[in-house]
């Protein structure tokens, strides 16, 4: 018998989350039968999407949503033999028993200098995201002019160099200096801190003066409305989240939407760079995701077990 932890939901979120919304609890779990294996996490993802869907996902006590890159410490089941990892959305556990019908097994040939932490983020679900958005929503083309904020987050930051890769000019935006300098490095052409800007839309309007043709949106309420008036004709916006509306009590006005190996070869040429958060550590998950709420991180936030 394998005894697992488990963070639950104490209480539904008022506001911004707190520690005491969340409860460390322990779990013992039954031996794994014919066609099921057991999971250990090695890494946990953390994401903005778990604060809007806890609401409308979840009841008090359940396990927090979320997904991981676990080991097969044990198997009866051939497509998982023991010691293969797969990504797994069994929530913010540290081990679980399935029957493997919802595992996504890692690539077996994974690089072995790419992490394997890196399936939580530009090769999983928040690259896969920034690809969808930007060549099937945007559709974008060589020489367009794309805005993107939220721009230094595990999304937006894929966005923006996926987006130079295919010849635009990118404009970003992210709400410390640090961020913005990291935005600088990744090749972005204009990038501004929102938060000390004078105006947003004046900012907005000297990044660049002819409008944007598309429109990457991952904050939401004020920022998008401001946007509006300088999306040129034709334009395309591809709405990932609203970030800033997440932890609001009273609502505001505002404006959610997911290729692999092409991840792979960009990461292995050295065109798509991928800074990453870690927090080390099962009990810190709730400050990891606190943290992240509040945009402390550069980059796609994970928790190493």
């Amino acid at each position: 018998m394998v005894v697992s932890k488990a963070w639950t939901l104490r209480q539904h979120f008022q506001g911004f989350p707190k520690a005491s919304d969340f409860h460390l609890r322990e779990e013992t779990l039954p031996q794994p039968k014919n066609g099921q294996v057991l999971l250990e996490a090695v890494f946990l993802s953390v994401d903005p999407y778990m604060r809007p869907y806890s609401q409308t996902m979840m009841k008090e006590g359940d396990v927090m949503i979320g997904s991981q890159v676990a080991k097969v410490i044990q198997s009866y089941n051939p497509s998982f033999p023991v010691g293969c990892h797969v990504v797994s959305d069994c929530g913010w556990r540290s081990h679980w028993v399935c029957d493997g019908a919802e595992l996504t097994p890692v690539l077996p040939d994974w690089p072995q200098d790419i992490p394997l932490s890196l399936a939580l983020g530009a090769i999983g679900m928040p690259g896969l995201t920034a690809l969808y958005g930007l060549e099937e929503v945007c559709e974008i083309k060589k020489g367009e002019t794309l805005l993107v904020n939220a721009a230094a987050g595990a999304v937006g930051s894929v966005v923006g160099q996926i987006a130079k890769i295919k010849g635009c000019r990118v404009v970003g935006c992210a709400g410390t200096d640090t961020k913005v300098s990291y935005l600088k490095e990744l090749g972005f052409d204009q990038v501004f801190n929102y938060k000390t800007a004078t105006s947003l839309e004046e900012s907005l309007r000297e990044a660049a003066p002819h409008g944007y043709d598309c429109y990457f949106e991952n904050v939401g309420g004020k920022f998008s409305s401001v946007v509006m008036p300088q999306m040129r004709e034709y334009g395309r916006i591809a709405v990932c989240g609203s970030i800033s509306m997440y932890n609001d009590t009273t609502p505001q006005t505002g404006i959610l939407l997911s290729k692999t190996n092409k991840m792979f070869v960009l990461i292995l040429q050295g065109k798509l760079r991928c800074n990453e958060h870690i927090t080390s550590g099962f009990n810190n998950m709730p400050a990891a995701f606190m943290g992240m709420l509040q945009g402390d991180n550069i980059g796609k936030a994970v928790v190493k077990v």
